[in-house]
């Protein structure tokens, strides 16, 4: 293992590149609270990096909710939303927008991802598998 890496890279879960809505609400540095739309820009079991227009104080708690669409199969369950405690630990100030590295106070679970194989070759009896180079023949 490269020894400069591991300095750097002090993560214990991947992060995920993807762009969710979410809500923040928190408290400014007034004490005055407000409810933002914002957009995660990357999401961990033990945090987020949001992009938001108004910044909380650094190390401040704030409630995050990530909405969800409701599933027909689950009608049942009143639960179209995800909320989570989470605590500003960096902050970097752009012109327009402040992009805010969140950690969870309670990571979500893996332990299904964990257990996972991390590639799987998914193979179909009676089904032959072609190469591109046969493909463009």
């Amino acid at each position: 293992m490269n020894r400069r890496k591991s300095e750097i890279e002090r993560r214990t879960w991947s992060r995920l590149p993807i762009a969710i809505p979410v809500f923040v609400r928190s408290q400014d540095e007034n004490g005055q609270e407000f409810l933002e739309f914002a957009s995660a820009l990357n999401i961990s079991a033990g945090g987020a990096l949001i992009a938001v227009r108004r910044s909380p104080p650094l190390s401040s708690t704030v409630s995050l909710e990530i909405p969800s669409a409701p599933l027909a199969s689950v009608a049942s369950s009143a639960v179209d939303s995800r909320n989570m405690k989470a605590e500003a630990i960096r902050i970097s100030h752009a012109e327009d927008y402040h992009l805010v590295a969140f950690k969870f106070l309670t990571p979500f679970p893996t332990d299904d991802i964990d257990d996972a194989p991390t590639k799987r070759k998914v193979r179909f009896p009676g089904v032959k598998s072609f190469s591109y180079a046969e493909v463009v023949k």
